[in-house]
């Protein structure tokens, strides 16, 4: 699939963030073009044509860094989530630099930030990056790069990814796994899921895991890649993972019991849901 990059300008750089542990939001693209077949951003961002076209445009928010110059002149502290609802380091990023830009704003401004990325181009702001004051976290859904391919097409390979972890923590910066989401009959197995805690365990970094949020337009998109791999399983996901049903707290249970096994601290994504302990 091709992609179409275009340039557009913004308002405002720093969103109020509802996510746990977030006071804003960031983010330097709209769209993506890693093109994960499960992504909901789109959902937020409340458009059914970005939705279905999701991967084949990337529109780079041109003045960003100028406005986010000025809103840091004016509103209090707090951490900042890069990004949100778009990969900072898509491959975009690596010859607009506009993460980069906005790194080296927050850092001279003393703001806190979280990163969260599917890219092994984190590693090229290893020297913004800052003891103490980011976090790092790298989506690995799966180990199986086979099927990473076909679920996150143009993500960096799950071993790049795991290889972008263990050269921040080898830094001393705190690092995080988010194994997410966890897809039922696609990466919920128990082989699956330890390979992912054992990256953790490596790097010394928390697990955070998170289930398949199936919102809207995102079925329209995940089907054709289900009934391809896994004919039947579309027709059976909204019962698989209901927080009611038993698959779901079988799959926390799993997560949970390898991760003290392994000796790796893990939380779900959001502390609401109930525990599987």
């Amino acid at each position: 699939m091709s992609v179409e990059y275009s340039s557009i300008t913004c308002k405002t750089a720093l969103s109020t963030s509802k996510l746990p542990g977030l006071r804003y939001s960031l983010n330097p693209y709209t769209g993506c073009e890693h093109g994960c077949v499960y992504c909901y951003s789109p959902s937020v961002l409340g458009n059914r044509e970005f939705a279905l076209k999701w991967g084949s445009f990337v529109k780079a928010k041109r003045n960003l860094p100028e406005v986010l110059g000025r809103e840091l002149n004016r509103k209090p502290r707090g951490v900042v989530g890069v990004s949100t609802v778009t990969d900072p380091y898509q491959p975009a990023e690596a010859k607009l630099e506009l993460t980069r830009q906005c790194l080296e704003l927050l850092s001279r401004r003393d703001f806190p930030v979280s990163i969260q990325t599917k890219s092994s181009l984190v590693l090229r702001d290893a020297d913004l990056i800052k003891q103490g004051s980011f976090d790092v976290g790298v989506t690995i859904t799966t180990m199986d790069r086979e099927l990473a391919e076909k679920i996150e097409p143009r993500a960096s390979p799950p071993d790049a990814r795991a290889s972008a972890l263990e050269g921040l923590s080898s830094r001393g910066v705190e690092t995080w796994v988010f194994l997410g989401p966890l897809i039922p009959e696609v990466n919920d197995g128990k082989e699956s899921i330890r390979r992912v805690v054992e990256v953790a365990k490596r790097t010394g970094s928390k697990l955070i895991y998170d289930k398949l949020n199936l919102k809207r337009w995102v079925p329209e998109r995940l089907t054709p890649i289900l009934d391809r791999e896994r004919p039947g399983l579309a027709e059976r996901l909204p019962a698989r993972i209901s927080q009611r049903g038993g698959r779901w707290r079988a799959t926390c249970s799993t997560v949970e019991v390898i991760c003290r096994e392994l000796g790796v601290r893990c939380e779900p994504a959001f502390p609401s849901w109930p525990s599987a302990a």
